[in-house]
């Protein structure tokens, strides 16, 4: 899965620092925007010819990691 990580890239020059697919102004909240809207990944893959089957996953990946952190609760 570490590969999958590898894709995605933070650039503080690029998209306000905001998690982008390698390296490309596509951010990741693009990515699951498009999944929220309803398309499928072919869908997604046919929107944006620049990113692969493997970006998307990443980008799904790291929303999953992202928000799997313990809440602390007063």
């Amino acid at each position: 899965m570490s590969y999958l990580f590898a894709r995605i890239t933070v650039n503080p020059r690029q998209c306000g620092g905001r998690p982008c697919i390698r390296g490309m102004r596509i951010r990741v909240s693009d990515v699951l925007d498009l999944f929220v809207a309803g398309l499928s990944a072919e869908q997604i893959l046919e929107e944006m010819p620049d990113l692969e089957a493997d970006d998307l996953r990443a980008s799904l990946l790291y929303a999953s990691r992202k928000l799997n952190h313990p809440v602390l609760v007063a």
